[in-house]
């Protein structure tokens, strides 16, 4: 009786620790970490677009303003380089508390992309977003538009 009670807590164990979520699934268990937590920084940026030409990131925290610099291994036209760069600040602003800036870095272009003029250029405040679908919905609404695109590098 021993034996079985063992094993069977033993089962028990093994499938309740393999269960590793704990209510949040996807890129937004990420939310309201910070630049200085290179883990969240990291996993977040490797689940975005252009994700199989991510080759790392560096981070901006010995003063403020926080920033993040991602590093891409990537050769395509300037107007997906831009909405790779919103697509990917906006997330990163939504889920990282305090990063300030964002500096894109692909094979020939270089981006960098404020919190604050990404907020003006939306006109919101990325704290507001709570899920995932809201977060892409805005997105998509904006990178729809070329011209809209185009002017918030100008």
């Amino acid at each position: 009786m021993l034996k079985f009670s063992f094993s069977a807590l033993l089962v028990i164990l093994i499938i309740s620790g393999c269960n590793t979520k704990n209510g949040e699934d996807g890129i937004f268990k990420y939310k309201d970490s910070y630049v200085g937590d290179a883990s969240a920084v990291g996993n977040s940026a490797s689940q975005l677009r252009g994700a199989g030409h991510y080759k790392g990131f560096e981070l901006k925290t010995a003063e403020k303003p926080y920033g993040i610099i991602l590093n891409y291994d990537w050769s395509d036209s300037e107007q997906n380089y831009k909405k790779t760069a919103i697509y990917n600040a906006t997330f990163l602003f939504a889920l990282i508390k305090n990063a300030d800036w964002i500096t894109f870095n692909f094979d020939n272009q270089e981006y960098k992309i404020t919190k604050e003029n990404l907020q003006n250029w939306y006109g919101k405040d990325f704290s507001e977003l709570q899920s995932e679908d809201e977060l892409k919905t805005l997105i998509q609404k904006y990178l729809d538009d070329e011209d809209k695109v185009n002017q918030l590098f100008h």
